[in-house]
């Protein structure tokens, strides 16, 4: 079933989305440049030029940045371009994050963990930082992070605690900046079926043993769903554009789970 599609939902909004090369990011921004905004697509892959180029051949109004948002100063200076190019930002839509290994959490690395929290966390954390004091000095502004359910699951415990991070930020700024006419949610989506990623997030399970322990996850994703199933990319993307919207404005630090039923 295609998506439902709301024109002019985003009409004269700025709307910057993180991890938008591929994805949930991928589609959020094509979903929220179908419904009017204009959309600021950030990703470290240079095929976020390509994506805002297809999109503006669409007639969507598009810019693309290429940043390491693993930095502050990445997301600083992407914050920065945008507000450059089109003068403010109305929304963000922190998207970047996702497991890069499958483990039991006696099998990692100590620099596996650290790598798994600076891919799942200090994104959210380092953008909200950059894109606050123009929100505040505008007295407006949205703020959307994308979570994840699997705060509460198998083999992903470092993954899981940045995550745990995300769901923090996301209570705790919204108490902070709503005198300022700012929101923070969030959503929390569960397992989502979507293509091959053109650049992977990390190595692929090589040995069975790997293999099992992705299984794993994959069986627990499934069984924790009420629905038996993962979700789609549009599923996804509807949750985090509805609470982008005007059409959410009283849902304030609020984390929404979308995983069929499975809560976290």
């Amino acid at each position: 079933m295609s998506p439902r599609v709301f024109p002019g939902r985003f009409d004269d909004r700025i709307v910057v989305v993180t991890g938008a090369a591929q994805g949930i990011g991928l589609t959020v921004a094509t979903r929220v440049a179908a419904e009017g905004g204009t959309v600021v697509l950030v990703d470290r892959s240079d095929i976020v030029h390509e994506v805002a180029q297809n999109l503006r051949e669409t007639g969507a109004s598009a810019h693309s940045v290429t940043a390491d948002l693993e930095a502050f100063a990445g997301a600083q200076a992407s914050m920065d371009e945008a507000t450059t190019q089109y003068g403010r930002i109305d929304v963000l839509i922190n998207n970047v994050g996702g497991t890069i290994w499958a483990k039991p959490y006696e099998h990692y690395t100590p620099e596996q963990i650290q790598a798994e929290v600076q891919r799942s966390l200090f994104p959210t954390l380092w953008t909200c930082r950059a894109v606050l004091p123009q929100m505040i000095e505008q007295s407006s502004g949205t703020i959307v992070n994308v979570s994840s359910v699997a705060t509460r699951g198998v083999n992903r415990v470092p993954y899981a605690s940045a995550k745990g991070g995300v769901n923090a930020i996301t209570a705790s700024l919204a108490l902070e900046v709503a005198q300022h006419g700012i929101r923070v949610v969030a959503t929390a989506p569960g397992g989502t079926e979507a293509p091959v990623r053109r650049v992977a997030r990390g190595p692929a399970a090589q040995t069975e043993q790997e293999q099992r322990w992705y299984q794993q996850i994959v069986d627990q994703t499934v069984d924790s769903s009420l629905l038996k199933r993962y979700g789609t990319l549009d599923e996804q993307a509807a949750a985090i554009v509805f609470l982008a919207s005007d059409e959410a404005s009283y849902i304030v630090g609020s984390v929404l789970p979308v995983a069929g039923g499975d809560q976290g």
